[in-house]
């Protein structure tokens, strides 16, 4: 029921602000006389609604990743292990050059972590229950390290940009066939009709699955970009052996909300039909291995000094 709410109150809200912001620049119809597109107002509907789509889900990351996971903020150390983990993640963000972000751990036996936020100076980073139960104290400052990583890095930001061209792409190019669908096989001249919506619809979808290829092709570039930033901040063979640790539940079921996928240091297996090179969020992880084996890093990192570049 809360996400069936979230997902009414946040298209809401997307039709709200795209309205407002269509009615400032002053656009109008994408339809002109005899049912024709006006391409260039159809083209700035299509961004308007992409990217505000995409920026609303940046800004409100932080709190539905709280909210759909369970996270709860440290704010004072109740624990030894909980004071490590504050104190382990002020470090690698000093290194990293970003702020301190806000610190949680979610419940979950799988071994995951995650880091979100709408910038690299108000960020979430998270951990879960099973990893700090299961990996050693390296491992865990790796994995730390891997998701300071995407917080300097902006791939949060990025991500969503991408994925609101994407999204302006797909909504302009399901317009058009939906458009030809209706003027040429049902030679509507009176306004879009029945055929125009519903061919948009189906083109949405099928336009959504093949586009969501490029988005998840940079999410994996990013996570080989992550994984170099936690070996750099943490030791390659700690950020190595974290991966490892993953590799070990790779077969586990995933146990992350699917909207938070992406996020997270690791795919977890899902019951289903799946293209797993195309539509992964993450490379398979003996990829990742390789790829950290292959630089040319230090194994082990001084406790001083700025590593960050």
């Amino acid at each position: 029921m809360f996400r069936i709410v979230l997902f009414l109150l946040t298209n809401l809200a997307i039709v709200v602000v795209a309205g407002i912001i269509l009615s400032v620049l002053g656009v109008g119809s994408t339809h002109t006389a005899g049912n024709t597109l006006n391409l260039a107002n159809l083209l700035v509907v299509c961004f308007v609604f992409g990217m505000v789509g995409s920026l609303i889900s940046l800004f409100m990351s932080k709190w539905l990743a709280k909210r759909t996971t369970g996270t709860e903020i440290i704010e004072t150390p109740r624990s030894a292990e909980e004071r490590w983990l504050l104190d382990t993640v002020a470090e690698l963000s000093q290194k990293a050059g970003i702020k301190m972000p806000e610190v949680g751990i979610f419940p979950s036996f799988q071994s995951n972590a995650f880091a979100t936020g709408w910038n690299k100076n108000a960020a979430l980073v998270a951990v879960s229950s099973g990893l700090l139960d299961r990996m050693s104290r390296d491992e865990v400052r790796a994995v730390l390290g891997h998701e300071i990583g995407h917080v300097a890095n902006g791939d949060m930001v990025t991500l969503s940009l991408i994925q609101g061209v994407v999204n302006t792409f797909v909504m302009f190019f399901s317009r058009i066939i939906g458009n030809f669908v209706d003027r040429v096989i049902f030679k509507n001249e009176d306004g879009p009709g029945i055929a125009y919506f519903v061919t948009s619809i189906i083109a949405d979808i099928v336009l959504g699955i093949l586009a969501s290829a490029i988005v998840m092709w940079f999410s994996r570039r990013r996570e080989f970009r992550a994984d170099e930033a936690g070996a750099r901040l943490a030791g390659k063979q700690s950020m190595i052996n974290a991966l490892r640790r993953l590799q070990a539940e790779h077969n586990m079921p995933d146990q992350m909300p699917a909207e938070m996928t992406a996020l997270a240091i690791a795919e977890g297996q899902r019951e289903g039909f799946s293209l797993a090179k195309l539509f992964a969020s993450h490379p398979a992880i003996e990829t990742r291995i390789a790829a950290l084996e292959a630089l040319q890093i230090p194994d082990q990192v001084p406790n001083q000094g700025a590593l960050w570049r």
